[in-house]
C-alpha cells in the first residue's frame, strides 16, 4: 500500500515539473499573437511565413503574422499583421520577408521611413520585397563566374 503512495506522489511531482515546463516556455517563447492595428502588406513570395511568426523592427518583436491569403487580381501573397499599439510606423515603412537562418523560419521584417504620416488601422504597405529563395542563389553563385564549373577543370573541348 505505500509502495502505491509513493509512487502516486512521484506521479503527481513529475507532473507539476512537466506542467510548469511547458508554461515557462509557452511564455518565454514569444508565441502568443500581438494585440495592436492591423495593416497588410502584398508580397510577390512569402516562402514559409507562418500565421503567428514575428514581425521585427531592428532585431525587435513589434508583431505577430495573423493571416494569409492570396489576392485573386494581382496573385500576390497578402499578409495580414497586427502592430503593437505603442509602435507607429511612417506611410513609406518598407517590409521584406526574412529568414532567421539556414534552418529558422520566416518572419516580416519592416524598416521605417521618413515620412510625417502614420499608418493607421486596415492600412497597406506598399513598399514589399519577398522571400529569397536560396536554391535561386545558390544556382546564381555557382554560375556567374565567367567559366561557370569548367573553370579550373582543365582545358575546355573545342
Amino acid at each position: 500500500m505505500q509502495r502505491n503512495l509513493i509512487e502516486t506522489v512521484l506521479g503527481a511531482v513529475v507532473l507539476l515539473v512537466a506542467g510548469l515546463f511547458v508554461w515557462f516556455a509557452y511564455s518565454n517563447a514569444s508565441l502568443q499573437t500581438t494585440t495592436g492595428y492591423q495593416i497588410t502588406a502584398k508580397f510577390d513570395r512569402v516562402g514559409g511565413l507562418k500565421e503567428g511568426a514575428d514581425v521585427k523592427m531592428s532585431g525587435i518583436k513589434v508583431g505577430s503574422v495573423v493571416a494569409q491569403a492570396l489576392d485573386p487580381k494581382t496573385y500576390q501573397a497578402v499578409v495580414t499583421m497586427t502592430i503593437m499599439p505603442h509602435v507607429k510606423l511612417p506611410t513609406d515603412t518598407a517590409a521584406e520577408v526574412s529568414s532567421e537562418g539556414l534552418m529558422g523560419g520566416n518572419y516580416v521584417s519592416l524598416s521605417a521611413g521618413a515620412e510625417s504620416n502614420l499608418l493607421k488601422e486596415g492600412d497597406e504597405i506598399t513598399i514589399t520585397q519577398g522571400a529569397v529563395n536560396l536554391m535561386d542563389l545558390i544556382g546564381k553563385a555557382m554560375f556567374s563566374s565567367k567559366g561557370g564549373l569548367d573553370e579550373g577543370l582543365g582545358p575546355k573541348p573545342k
